[in-house]
């Protein structure tokens, strides 16, 4: 017979350090350099874990300081901040980050009825979206990007946009951390689990069904995007280009050196877009700011993308950056199409600069998205980081906008992760999109994020991607009602966590 008297029924204890420790793991992969998706699910669980387990400085503050250490490093090199301002930067998105933990631990935390899961993914969707609205770097950092394989789960965001899927990332941590608290006992977890799963389950399943059911079938046309080679980087940065932004005068002799460089750079260019055209791209878009030009020699420029246009029968998107050394701004960040009858469509200035020094000295664009209908469908542009402002794009999303071209320009560190934010636009608004891109990823995609093309500054030498893209898109849901769903995640944000006071007190 066995002696089981020096066996304990009793469970077994962790620390909660381990939690914390567990959950700073997971972080530095759940967003910014090194994405795991799945990492993006558990991080919360563990964190919020931590915090619930704790008093609430002694959660709070130990939790706040996880998160600053793994975002320096998640986010190293992605944030075009330097020194200080970078460490400043990312303390200011760690108190942020910590507000729903903090929301959670103050009013979820002792109310065992399932609708306490609500709290931390309506703050979670709140604070990301108000964030969104305040932050001069728009919806960077936001957890449903790190979704981008999940091709059936990022079908969401064509009906929610970004925060439909913020949302459910966020209640999968505190619907684990209810069960947790309930010792995982299936009879007093099983309709609050089984409402969450059926919920996933939905999302899934819409998403699937719109991959199966619903690919593109339209024609398709041949276009080509056409990014510059290195030597564009070592004149940009050239302290003859930077002068002026930092107060100091350019002589004549510099200038006249800039304009031999540029010409040889654009010719190279026009050299190139002549050889697609005549393999048989219909549509040729430049890398953003590709064409270094001067001021006065802006329109010669122009004129000689006229006449290649027209003698090949194409639509040309050139895009500039135009230095105008001695006037403000210095310079125009800008896209000029060319129409096959060698008219001008449009000449499209970026809407949003990036942060920085040189803004100041930047001509912003109006904010409106310029948009032209063509035999290969309606045609529209934004240049780089305007695509980063779901808001801003969703112009073309309302104007059924059909293919969207994005010239853009990166650098290593944040090359993969900015082209998968730019095609979450192309899933939301229902369009495709072709994104030349100088010193990151080029990609063609369709509208339900399918990459058709792509091709990698840093491995490839010539630099060209063509791709066979469809010439018609689909209306979407989140085109028409735009951050709805954002809105009732703000006013729950606010209900909510009342609500649950108030019965806690009657109860």
């Amino acid at each position: 017979m066995t002696d089981t008297s020096s066996y304990s029924t009793k469970k077994p204890h962790f620390p909660p350090v381990l939690w914390l420790a567990i959950a700073a793991v997971l972080l530095l992969f759940s967003n910014g350099n090194w994405v795991i998706p799945i990492a993006a699910w558990l991080s919360p669980v563990f964190l919020l874990r931590f915090v619930r387990r704790q008093k609430l400085l002694r959660g709070i503050l130990p939790a706040l300081f996880v998160l600053a250490v793994t975002g320096f490093f998640a986010w190293h090199g992605m944030v075009p901040v330097p020194g200080i301002g970078y460490l400043i930067f990312i303390m200011a998105m760690s108190l942020l980050m910590i507000l729903p933990y903090l929301m959670d631990r103050a009013i979820a935390h002792r109310y065992t009825r399932f609708s306490s899961t609500l709290v931390f993914p309506l703050g979670w969707t709140t604070m990301e979206y108000v964030n969104s609205l305040l932050n001069p770097f728009g919806t960077w950092g936001a957890a449903a990007y790190t979704q981008f394989g999940n091709g059936a789960l990022v079908q969401i965001v064509s009906m929610t946009g970004l925060w439909g899927l913020t949302f459910l990332i966020a209640w999968f941590g505190s619907v684990v951390n209810w069960a947790w608290e309930k010792e995982f006992t299936w009879s007093r977890i099983r309709y609050g689990a089984g409402a969450y799963a059926g919920i996933l389950a939905l999302a899934l399943l819409f998403g699937g069904a719109r991959l199966a059911l619903f690919p593109p079938s339209a024609n398709t046309v041949r276009v080509a995007a056409i990014v510059q080679v290195e030597k564009l980087a070592s004149l940009v940065k050239s302290e003859i280009v930077m002068s002026p932004f930092r107060g100091k005068a350019v002589q004549k002799s510099e200038i006249a050196l800039l304009r031999r460089e540029f010409g040889t750079l654009n010719n190279d260019l026009l050299r190139r877009t002549d050889r697609e055209a005549l393999a048989g791209a219909r549509i040729i878009f430049w890398g953003e700011g590709n064409a270094l030009v001067m001021k006065q020699d802006e329109q010669r420029l122009i004129e000689r993308g006229r006449a290649l246009a027209r003698r090949q029968g194409i639509y040309l998107g050139m895009a500039l950056v135009v230095l105008d050394f001695g006037n403000k701004p210095l310079y125009e960040n800008k896209v000029v199409l060319i129409g096959p009858g060698g008219e001008i469509a449009w000449d499209y200035v970026k809407s949003r600069p990036v942060p920085g020094t040189g803004v100041n000295n930047t001509l912003r664009g109006d904010g409106r998205i310029k948009y032209i209908d063509t035999p290969y469908g309606r045609l529209a542009v934004a240049i780089c980081f305007d695509m980063d402002f779901p808001g801003l794009i969703r112009q073309a999303g309302m104007a059924n906008v059909d293919l969207l071209f994005a010239p853009s320009a990166d650098w290593p560190e944040v090359a993969v992760h900015h082209m998968r934010m730019a095609t979450f636009r192309a899933i939301e608004n229902g369009f495709s999109l072709v994104r030349p891109a100088y010193n990151g990823i080029t990609v063609a995609a369709d509208y339900q994020g399918r990459v058709l093309a792509q091709t990698d500054y840093f491995a490839s030498k010539d630099r060209v991607m063509v791709a066979q893209v469809p010439m018609k898109g689909v209306p979407t849901v989140y085109a028409r009602i735009g951050d709805l769903f954002a809105w009732l995640c703000v006013a729950g944000c606010i209900i909510l966590p009342g609500w649950i006071v108030g019965r806690r007190r009657a109860e």
